[in-house]
């Protein structure tokens, strides 16, 4: 649904406050309880974009001399664009979708879609009689129908599939005992939901070892493709796949919803027009303390030998032995797990991620978030090198990825480097922070700008008492909304990142409902282009590679554009 004009400003330029500590001391004071003037105001703005300060500011700060706000408008001029939401074509041709894997992100990405399991649509419910400002289920009901079904369905956990086909047939996004539709058809094996005639497309959900082989295998069978991050488990297979969906011609999208985000948009201004001068250095982090969100998910109780065909778990035999003779040959065995592929394991099959034998790591599953965001903002491509340091610290459950990693990229070309810095045992908030040599830009689910006290560009202003360094110059808030109805630590580490949602004319959308309709569009209106296609679905896997080969091997790796390979310091 298009959202209704609000006829609300999408920006506004606040002067910092030049108040003296004497009187700015006494105005704190009498603001500590809040005034029914100020209440309201407060109550008013709730769920509108402010940008410059808080909602309570712009209120008070309405009677600044307008030669001074014009002066920061001069200073640090943006467009005042405002994003616009694409509109499904409903009377457009309807895709016949399946999805293969209905673990944890599966269900997100069939949910987004518009094809929730009941008892999801029961929480849903549930939480909104709890707290009327709990807004999920009137924002599922509201969000768009994508003009699609779902015909297909596969995942070699029986009760994954059986959830699958559940969801698959809600096509009313009722709860429990609701009205359902026609159920898709399960299929037990990938390569035959691929080669039935009643799919157009597919969603891949897959651990991190099958992306690229379903890709390819999708590919050639003339299947349109939505795969989640990273591309590929192997550097051999990332040129294969770019090969096949070149070759074919089909849509492709890498599940990188970030490529959503406004506040991301808004950066990319920011730094076209120079507003930060020259870059120097940009930090990344991940920062996550607990369980799931160090991999440690939870074993289903229905789960056993019976339940899961291992055989397909284990992964395409040709990338397997890829990957053995990488790290045969390197003397990197020692990250390979010491179970045999073959032998059932209630852990790997649930906890994958936590061995190179099946996972991509820090690096292929939340450093290519944030490289991801970078590469969007500034244009960055493939770095010129990565060395990476870390170790297993704190998780000593057998797993072969590392809990702590530090990775640094050389960009020589845009003369910067950027460090991507990442514990899973420590929820120290760091933000994603670009540094400029007249301002630095902190980028998240919201955007701040502060000058630099070293500054060439706002010196005069800085002396002038105009700007003051430590305070925001500028902020930008795509949309503010009183319950964000986050439930675990994890979700919270993927919204503060805008991950989760962005905020388009002052209403909020699940990003990875915008991403995949983003590539429906595509599909339905071939002069449209993904904003996460193979080129930069190519550049994200190689970085990836780049950091995780540095760490396994205990040097610097490099790129070389000419050949278009990885090599090694």
């Amino acid at each position: 649904m298009i959202p209704e004009d609000r006829n609300t400003s999408e920006e506004e330029f606040i002067p910092n406050d030049n108040t003296s500590p004497e009187k700015k001391d006494s105005v704190e004071k009498q603001e500590q309880t809040p005034s029914k003037g100020r209440r309201d105001a407060l109550k008013a703005l709730a769920g509108v974009p402010i940008v410059g300060a808080m909602a309570y500011g712009l209120f008070k700060k309405k009677g600044l001399e307008d030669d001074k706000k014009k002066q920061i408008r001069d200073i640090f001029n943006t467009s005042g664009e405002n994003p616009i939401a694409t509109a499904t074509q409903v009377d457009g041709p309807q895709i016949r979708v399946g999805i293969i894997g209905f673990g944890i992100r599966g269900k997100q990405l069939l949910r987004a879609a518009g094809f929730a399991l009941p008892e999801h649509i029961d929480k849903l419910k549930e939480g909104a009689k709890k707290d009327s400002r709990d807004t999920r289920y009137k924002d599922y009901l509201e969000q768009d129908n994508l003009n699609i079904v779902i015909t297909g369905v596969c995942d070699i956990f029986d009760t994954y599939g059986e959830e699958a086909v559940l969801a698959g047939a809600n096509i009313n996004r009722e709860g429990t005992n609701g009205k359902m539709g026609t159920p898709p058809k399960r299929y037990l094996n990938y390569k035959e939901l691929l080669a039935a005639d009643d799919i157009d497309a597919v969603i891949i959900a897959s651990p991190d070892h099958w992306h690229s082989t379903m890709t390819i295998d999708a590919a050639k069978a003339g299947k349109h493709v939505y795969v989640e991050k990273p591309l590929s488990w192997t550097v051999p297979e990332t040129y294969d796949v770019v090969t096949a969906v070149k070759e074919t011609g089909i849509v492709f999208q890498l599940g990188h919803q970030g490529r959503q985000v406004d506040s991301y948009r808004k950066a990319k201004e920011i730094i076209d027009n120079g507003l930060l001068g020259s870059i120097s250095l940009i930090e990344v982090c991940t920062n996550r303390n607990d369980p799931n969100g160090a991999w440690v998910y939870p074993i289903h109780e229905k789960a056993n030998p019976k339940t899961i065909d291992w055989k397909q778990f284990e992964g395409p035999q040709n990338r397997i032995d890829e990957y053995m003779s990488y790290m045969g040959k390197n003397g990197l065995m020692k990250y390979v797990g010491s179970e045999d592929r073959v032998q059932f394991s209630l852990e790997r099959f649930f906890r994958w991620r936590c061995w190179w034998d099946y996972s991509t790591g820090l690096s292929g599953d939340l450093l290519t978030h944030e490289y991801d965001a970078v590469n969007q903002i500034l244009g960055t491509g493939i770095p010129h090198s990565a060395a990476s340091s870390g170790g297993v610290y704190f998780f000593k459950d057998g797993r072969t990825v590392p809990d702590v990693l530090q990775t640094v990229f050389e960009f020589p070309d845009f003369n910067f480097s950027m460090l991507y810095s990442a514990t899973l045992a420590s929820n120290r908030p760091r933000g994603k922070v670009i540094m400029g040599h007249d301002a630095c830009m902190e980028v998240a689910d919201t955007l701040t700008v502060k000058v630099d006290p070293g500054s060439t560009r706002y010196k005069d202003k800085i002396e002038s008492g105009l700007i003051k360094p430590d305070v925001p110059l500028y902020t930008y808030v795509p949309g503010n909304s009183s319950v964000d109805a986050i439930t675990s630590a994890t979700e919270l580490y993927f919204a503060q990142r805008g991950l989760l949602y962005s905020y388009i004319g002052g209403k909020r959308y699940d990003t990875t409902f915008l991403h995949i309709r983003e590539w429906l569009e595509c599909i339905r209106d071939r002069n449209k282009k993904p904003s996460c296609g193979i080129k930069e679905a190519f550049e994200e896997a190689i970085t990836a590679h780049m950091g995780t080969r540095a760490y396994l091997e205990g040097r610097t790796m490099y790129w070389d554009k000419d050949n278009q390979e990885i090599v090694r310091g």
